[in-house]
């Protein structure tokens, strides 16, 4: 796994640095694997700009500006709350493109609902056309996966499928 993510890390760089763009990342379950997979390649700066670790709910919400209703209605692990990160990554950074991971690597903390290796992902765009710096909208396009494996296993399979996401949606541009 660890060259998958190496690999998709490289490709991802080559394509942000020939569009001009700045990623991202907003993580809970994968503890800021995302970032450090980003940094370790040399010259990271040209594209990569912030990686935010929100582990806990008051992480999400002073980093992030999650609101607190959010993750009081629906859950961290869920669809609204991967969307808000991903979106706060953007308010909260010079960066275009952003991706959010929030999920339960297990062993313990499942659920019937939403079971150990449950993974909510968010990546998010600026648009090109101008937007009112108080509000912004964002393309956000969002993904649950359920990852087998122990925890270290659902963490990496989370990592390589966020930056896979992200790169496919560095080649599209913002057009989901």
């Amino acid at each position: 796994m660890a060259d998958r993510i190496t690999a998709a890390v490289a490709e991802l760089a080559q394509c942000l640095i020939a569009t001009n763009r700045m990623m991202a990342c907003a993580e809970s379950c994968t503890g800021g694997m995302v970032a450090a997979a980003c940094t370790a390649l040399a010259g990271s700066s040209a594209w990569f700009e912030r990686g935010m670790v929100t582990y806990s709910n008051q992480a999400k919400q002073q980093m992030l500006g999650v609101p607190a209703e959010l993750i009081a209605t629906h859950g961290a692990v869920s669809e609204p709350v991967a969307r808000a990160m991903a979106e706060g990554a953007l308010r909260h950074s010079q960066a275009q493109l952003s991706l959010a991971i929030t999920g339960i690597a297990g062993p313990s903390g499942g659920s019937e609902e939403k079971p150990v290796g449950t993974v909510w992902f968010a990546w998010a765009a600026s648009p090109s056309n101008a937007q009112s710096a108080e509000a912004p909208v964002f393309d956000v396009l969002t993904r649950r996966c359920i990852f087998a494996g122990d925890r270290q296993a659902v963490r990496e399979a989370a990592c390589w499928h966020a930056l896979n996401g992200l790169l496919d949606l560095a080649r599209k541009g913002s057009q989901f």
